[in-house]
């Protein structure tokens, strides 16, 4: 039977070495693997024919190796990109290059039959969307704040009219620079007196401020639930800008209605894990004094209070002590 754990993820991931080291110590075989290592450090082959209709093969690491067929589940987390492993080359040979170890090697990795996927690059991709998910929540009668995604300076003023105060919010991280430097642009009060035509360039993301009382993080993963208040010194709009170590934490129980609709929010995308941001507009007993923000399908947990025990709830996952969601 299937026993190994395949982490895909970068060097320097200490989310990814935590989750190893409770493998580890149930004695369940890890290989870490980052496929932007492809080259003489990560070698690979693949077979698969009509008499033998899943991929069969070895992947090898400077210092691991392992049969396709002995992956009983993967953990996904933060490869490096494979553009990355090619920059030394000319443009048309990078995308090139890249694209072909995306689609081989990536293209295997994400095809490993019988293997439990957390996540599967392709949930996560169906998840990625704030529209979609924003429109899921209210499928599953979950509160939203009221939002519009827009390009049109008349429309964003309508909606600030209608719905103000208003924030704004990136759909995605800023990029690195060229010096590699990555930044944020943090959750933010908008002044529509500085709305002008400069907004039909890309898509802006704005919604109605809740007054909220504060702010939760549920982190799911499998049949498990965990749920922290949080609260920011400085009562910042966006907790996530100021310094994590100066957060003040809180367990609170997640309303039995709401803890289902993650469950059926996360198998609707096909995934395992994700970690739901809540604004809370009362004292958090009722579920109409929650409302849903967002769920980010890779999100990080290592800073939270309960890291441990998610750690834990992964590694059961991931050497099958626990079948997945329902």
């Amino acid at each position: 039977m299937a026993s190994t754990v395949l982490v895909v993820t970068a060097l320097e991931d200490v989310t990814a070495d935590w989750v190893i080291a409770a493998l580890n110590e149930r004695e369940v075989p890890v290989v870490r693997v980052d496929p932007a290592d492809i080259g003489t450090g990560l070698t690979f082959e693949a077979r698969i024919e009509a008499e033998a209709p899943s991929w069969g093969g070895r992947l090898r690491t400077a210092s691991r190796e392992v049969d396709l067929g002995e992956v009983a589940a993967v953990y996904y987390r933060r490869p490096t990109s494979y553009a990355t492993r090619y920059q030394h080359l000319p443009p048309q040979q990078r995308k090139f290059a890249a694209a072909e170890a995306r689609h081989g090697l990536g293209g295997i990795l994400n095809t490993l039959h019988g293997s439990v996927y957390v996540n599967h690059p392709a949930a996560v991709t169906r998840a990625d969307f704030k529209p979609a998910q924003l429109q899921r929540f209210t499928e599953l009668g979950l509160s939203i704040p009221p939002t519009l995604v827009t390009n049109d300076v008349e429309a964003a003023r309508k909606f600030a009219a209608q719905h103000g105060p208003v924030i704004y919010k990136t759909f995605r991280g800023l990029p690195r620079d060229e010096d590699g430097h990555t930044g944020a642009i943090w959750a933010q009060r908008i002044d529509p007196g500085t709305f002008d035509d400069s907004l039909a360039v890309t898509a802006h993301l704005f919604q109605a401020e809740i007054p909220k009382t504060g702010d939760v993080r549920v982190t799911v993963v499998g049949h498990r639930v965990f749920a922290q208040q949080i609260a920011a010194p400085d009562g910042a709009l966006d907790w996530r800008r100021g310094n994590w170590d100066d957060l003040i934490h809180a367990p609170i129980t997640v309303p039995a209605s709401i803890e289902a609709a993650l469950h059926i929010y996360l198998a609707s995308f096909g995934l395992v894990f994700g970690c739901f941001d809540f604004a809370l507009t009362g004292d958090g007993d009722a579920p109409e004094h929650w409302t849903a923000i967002e769920c980010n399908s890779n999100g990080q947990w290592g800073w939270l209070p309960d890291a441990r025990t998610i750690t834990e709830a992964f590694a059961d996952i991931l050497s099958r002590k626990e079948a997945g969601p329902r």
